[in-house]
């Protein structure tokens, strides 16, 4: 039906006051616990609403599984790519016809006899009302008479949800626009460029992904001397791949993708410049399947593929070793079968070496 751009312009205006007093345009996602996450048996958790009665909170809950960390909170991966960030927010199903009905006419109404709630954020909560019963459009976005009641069953209401795990205020609440309807098997407006896609679960996926602690096997271990050889190697088991999935399953919407990790390499940071590192550039390539090679008896005179010798003692204190292994990260999903890479992940950890003189007696 044709907008009164007066009524439009009232809207417009008072948009950023109307948003404070409903308390209802963006969904939070507070955390569920899951179990403790191994290297690739991890926790299965959910992202989803609580229990704020004044506000609204998605049905379409985040479903992880696979090493991902516990209680929904940020795994321990480091992104490679400075300028790579998981997305802050999405839009995504929220109610049926019905439902939503009972709910947001509900706080709309709680909304409207807040005292002090007057001028334009209560011009503004009419206006949202009007938007929901007597099909009048909300800025650029059709309106929906009687709360689409007469098409329950037939799709949903979209809503924006919050990444509860970005620390960025405006970014987590930037998905700000009203519920909008989508019809099942259909895709959200183009104009929603946030809408839940795979490669956001992907994303987030990569996000919750707990990898195992980069634990570096050295010999000798945690003792050695100035210019004797230190030998650096991982176990095994430290290569298998380890995965991460991210789903949605509601009427009209399940989507999924697996993010995968694989190591590549294992970087050494002595502590000290008065060091060499095995590689020079100390950066240990995987080679037949493993990084290093395990010290033996007899290669004492040899030279370690990867390790570091240090050329000064530690005086009595230690050199804090830092060992960064990098995962190449990719993911899967729904209509991508085919991987597509993510930024490298890193995983750190520092070892404290206490590094000694030789002594010795001349006779």
């Amino acid at each position: 039906m044709p907008v009164n751009r007066s009524r439009r312009t009232t809207i417009s205006t008072g948009t950023a006051a109307l948003t404070l007093a409903l308390g209802v345009l963006v969904l939070a996602e507070p955390a569920y616990a899951g179990e403790e996450p191994g290297n690739t048996q991890g926790s299965n958790t959910e992202q989803s609403g609580g229990g704020d009665e004044t506000g609204i909170f998605a049905a379409a809950k985040v479903q992880y599984s696979g090493s991902v960390a516990k209680n929904g909170t940020t795994g321990n991966v480091s992104s490679t790519d400075a300028n790579w960030s998981p997305p802050p927010c999405w839009y995504a199903p929220y109610l049926g016809a019905k439902d939503f009905k009972k709910k947001m006419s509900k706080d709309l109404e709680k909304q409207k006899n807040t005292p002090g709630m007057g001028g334009t954020a209560g011009s503004g909560i009419v206006e949202t009302q009007r938007h929901y019963e007597d099909e009048y459009g909300w800025t650029d976005t059709p309106g929906y008479k009687d709360y689409n009641v007469e098409k329950d069953g037939e799709g949903m209401f979209w809503a924006g949800v919050e990444n509860p795990n970005e620390p960025d205020y405006l970014k987590r609440t930037a998905c700000s626009e009203l519920p909008f309807w989508v019809d099942n098997g259909e895709p959200p407006p183009p104009q929603y460029e946030e809408a839940i896609t795979p490669q956001m679960l992907a994303e987030l996926a990569y996000q919750h992904m707990q990898l195992p602690d980069t634990e570096v096997t050295l010999a000798p271990e945690a003792n050695t001397k100035v210019n004797l050889p230190t030998w650096a190697w991982l176990d095994d088991a430290v290569f298998d791949d380890v995965q991460a999935t991210a789903a949605i399953d509601v009427p009209g919407l399940n989507i999924q993708a697996t993010t995968t990790a694989t190591p590549v390499s294992l970087t050494l940071d002595p502590g000290t410049e008065d060091a060499t590192t095995l590689p020079a550039n100390g950066e240990c390539p995987i080679v037949d399947g493993k990084i290093g090679e395990p010290y033996a008896k007899g290669k004492a005179e040899e030279t370690p593929p990867c390790g570091i010798i240090y050329r000064r003692s530690s005086a009595g204190g230690t050199f804090p070793l830092q060992a960064t292994l990098t995962w190449q990260i990719s993911w899967t999903g729904t209509g991508q079968a085919d991987p597509v890479d993510l930024p490298n992940g890193t995983i750190e950890a520092v070892q404290d070496i206490t590094v000694q003189e030789i002594q010795s007696v001349n006779r």
